[in-house]
């Protein structure tokens, strides 16, 4: 149990990780003061030995790491993954395969919504880990020896969990569960972002689409400078300042100077300028490619109520299935089915076709009847 600061030590590390059909990996990463995630960490495990390897030594070269991501032989198990391949994708350009998410693996286990680690480690290896490091500063050298017991606790026990959650599927027959919430999880727009998508992230009251199409475009500066110097949005001008711009739309210094809680260094400086130009190439755009907010549904009262009695299927069969309602349908695929727009919704195919979607199809063609059995006590679908 030690921390790989040497290539040449990672490339021996790795050569025995070779031999395991499957690894075991989280990082500790910062993002408090940077755009991108800053990586502190690395945390790889197996079923007999264990390490973190130290990105921030600048003579490692973290080759022989990414080379076994890449290893199709030997399976990369995370929970909770969705930001350290975020991480790892923008760093390598490829997302880790094959890839098992326990967290995942556990909703179609039946554990539950969002299940944490912690839980996880608790339900199936009746072990308790100490949260106390789970805030610590991870740039920071040297690390603590009960820093790094902490951070490898992060995979050893992650050893276990994959273990048994494979049993369950395989004794439940829910392997193909997974491998459909995988495919999911590792597509690649996931992990990138246009900036031109940024302003969605604003919270605004306006449905007017020139006000929309101006903070389309400062919003979309603003990404791009952040990202270039790697610092967080709200450093370059905040949320409150693009909306006010987006409102006003100024043409002149003059005029930006009097947008509410602008900054005097931006006024000074050459964002003054960026800013405006951003705002004159937004009144250029025709009008056709302003941006649209979704139209909201004006669903019937019937099917409204197709909808709550699709809600008490869907409650009926995930009990029935053990697997939380959110994994196999959401509010919009209920609605989808209820306006017979089968296509769009995720709950008509697959697996979850067999657990809920057959079955819906039928109550919405009146074929379907639910019932209590008071001397029972149970719910009948016929």
């Amino acid at each position: 149990m030690k921390i790989i600061e040497d290539t040449k030590e990672l490339i021996k590390f790795c050569k025995k990780l070779k031999k395991y059909d499957f690894i075991t990996i989280d990082l500790e990463f910062l993002r408090d003061k940077t755009y991108w995630s800053r990586l502190c960490l690395i945390q790889i495990g197996c079923e007999d030995f264990c390490s973190c390897i130290d990105p921030l030594k600048k003579e490692l070269d973290l080759s022989p790491f990414f080379k076994i991501l890449k290893d199709e032989s030997v399976t990369k198990v995370f929970h909770a993954s969705r930001q350290d391949i975020e991480i790892l994708y923008k760093l390598t350009g490829f997302i880790p395969s094959p890839l098992f998410d326990t967290q995942i693996a556990a909703m179609v286990c039946g554990f539950g919504e969002s299940v944490s680690y912690q839980n996880l480690v608790s339900q199936l290896t009746k072990n308790e880990i100490d949260k106390s490091m789970r805030f610590s500063d991870w740039s920071a050298r040297p690390l603590s020896e009960k820093q790094v017991d902490y951070a490898l606790s992060d995979v050893t026990h992650l050893v276990d969990i994959y273990k048994n959650l494979c049993q369950i599927l395989e004794e439940s027959g829910r392997k193909h569960w997974l491998d459909e919430e995988m495919q999911h999880i590792m597509d690649e727009q996931l992990y990138t972002f246009d900036p031109f998508d940024a302003w969605q992230k604003i919270k605004h009251r306006t449905k007017d689409r020139k006000f929309l199409n101006t903070l389309r475009e400062v919003c979309a500066w603003r990404e791009i400078e952040a990202q270039k110097k790697d610092i967080v949005r709200r450093r370059i001008i905040s949320d409150d300042c693009l909306l006010d711009i987006a409102a006003s739309r100024p043409k002149t210094l003059k005029e930006l100077s009097k947008t509410r809680g602008i900054n005097k260094n931006i006024l000074s400086g050459r964002y003054a300028d960026e800013i405006i130009a951003a705002v004159e190439k937004a009144a250029s755009r025709p009008k056709d490619e302003y941006p649209k907010l979704p139209k909201k549904k004006n669903l019937g009262n019937n099917v409204k109520s197709l909808i709550e009695l699709l809600k008490l299927l869907l409650k009926i069969k995930s009990n029935e299935h053990s697997v939380v309602p959110k994994i196999i349908a959401n509010e919009e695929d209920l609605e989808a089915i209820a306006n017979f727009d089968d296509e769009h919704s995720k709950s008509l195919q697959g697996w979850r076709y067999e657990v809920f979607g057959k079955e819906a199809i039928r109550l919405r063609e009146g074929e379907l009847k639910i019932s209590f059995n008071p001397k029972t006590r149970k719910i009948n679908i016929e």
